[in-house]
């Protein structure tokens, strides 16, 4: 697995990736609210440039990556990328400081399109008996940046401030490219090239093909039900730390740090075990073992309660997120894993923002308790629906939800 190029190539460019994302968030975050005093309306702006990509262009990005080669895909929106950072660059030496906002909205938007064809070329190059330790080992490398990719970026803006910051972020895009420059050229599968490509259809066929089968259909259900639970408590989490423990909101980001790295050992714990259980085994672990932890960091006063709870939780978020990309890749063909991963992710998404919408005017409502119970009982749902799926071990590319050989090709 690891002597495999394309493996090798992706990871390289995804370490240097989160490099850049994490020096990039935490730059923007610190800059704009120096430079606003703390203005809540430019604040969230952020998230706005970081998420709204995701509903505009996730379908978009990856019909195309499904028609286009993806080396060539992944290079150019790394290119593009590193330009649009370079072009806000210059545009701030001006003092137009609003334009900052444009280098997160850009390469939010061009990853939409670089992500699913990565995982093209993962499900074309990686044996399937090797996918889901693939998975396990991005999950690490992701877990490994949620906690030191904070501390990376505060310490690049504190002490080299945003222009050096803003010039990091770019040159981290340009060795990225640099890096999948090195993956082989990109085969072009006769059938493809010969087809005809009509936009519109290829669209549709995106949505009938996941709602045809059973364990993408199923999935759909079950990232929907995880986006709304994750979006009603991950706005609350100040609230468990003022109310619920008594302590200052800075107290947060030790909470946040304990996830944090229960996410790297449980990252790589769950790399060791990932060739024992199935995809949906190992996705419902993660989904009943957050439905717990949720209820719990709801409910506990306690400061070493709430502390275990996250670590605990920390340690099986990595479950969710390899049962998912596993599944994904197992139960789809090659030529569809763009478009299956653009109609996936904005249920995830589209669900998480209403519940960030709500989880306010529930609190108010009601009680912090009954919105982490509420969010609890829906990770326990999404882990019912997964149940059918444990006798096949989810690996169904059929509509009927019979097995069928993936054909990945080493």
């Amino acid at each position: 697995m690891f002597r495999n190029p394309y493996v090798q190539a992706i990871i390289a460019s995804n370490l240097l990736l989160q490099l850049g994302i994490w020096v990039r968030n935490f730059a923007i975050l610190l800059y704009v609210t120096d430079i606003t005093h703390d203005n809540p309306k430019y604040v969230s702006l952020i998230s706005v440039a970081e998420f709204a990509p995701i509903f505009l262009f996730s379908f978009i990005g990856g019909t195309f990556a499904d028609r286009w080669r993806p080396k060539r895909t992944m290079v150019w929106c790394d290119l593009l990328s590193a330009v649009s950072v370079f072009v806000v660059l210059l545009t701030l030496m001006f003092g137009s400081w609003q334009t900052i906002f444009f280098a997160t909205l850009v390469s939010a938007i061009l990853s939409q399109f670089s992500m699913p064809s990565a995982m093209k070329l993962l499900k074309r190059h990686v044996p399937e008996s090797q996918l889901q330790p693939v998975m396990a080992m991005f999950q690490t490398l992701m877990a490994i940046f949620m906690v030191i990719g904070p501390m990376i970026g505060t310490f690049v803006y504190q002490n080299y401030g945003i222009f050096v910051s803003i010039g990091v972020m770019g040159t981290m895009f340009l060795l990225s490219a640099l890096a999948l420059s090195f993956l082989p050229k990109d085969v072009v599968v006769p059938a493809e090239a010969a087809a005809d490509k009509n936009f519109k259809r290829e669209f549709k066929e995106g949505f009938g093909y996941v709602f045809q089968r059973k364990a993408l259909k199923t999935l759909g259900g079950t990232f929907a039900l995880a986006g709304l639970a994750v979006g009603l408590i991950q706005p609350l989490m100040l609230f468990v730390t003022t109310d619920n423990l008594g302590m200052d909101k800075g107290f947060l980001q030790w909470l946040l740090a304990a996830n944090g790295a229960a996410m790297l050992v449980g990252g790589g714990f769950i790399f060791a075990l990932s060739k024992k259980i199935s995809a949906p085994k190992l996705l419902a672990l993660g989904m009943i073992a957050g439905a717990a932890c949720t209820v719990g960091i709801g409910w506990s006063t306690s400061v070493p309660l709430t502390i275990g709870f996250q670590v605990l939780n920390g340690l099986f978020f990595p479950c969710i997120h390899i049962g998912i990309n596993t599944m994904i890749l197992q139960n789809t063909e090659e030529s569809f894993v763009g478009r299956v991963n653009g109609v996936l992710n904005p249920m995830f998404m589209g669900m998480m923002v209403v519940g960030m919408s709500a989880a306010g005017v529930i609190m108010d409502a009601v009680s912090l308790f009954a919105v982490y119970a509420f969010g609890g009982i829906l990770f326990a749902f999404g882990t019912m629906l997964l149940v059918p799926l444990f006798k096949h071990g989810g690996g169904s590319g059929s509509p009927t939800g019979e097995p069928k050989a993936t054909g990945a090709a080493v």
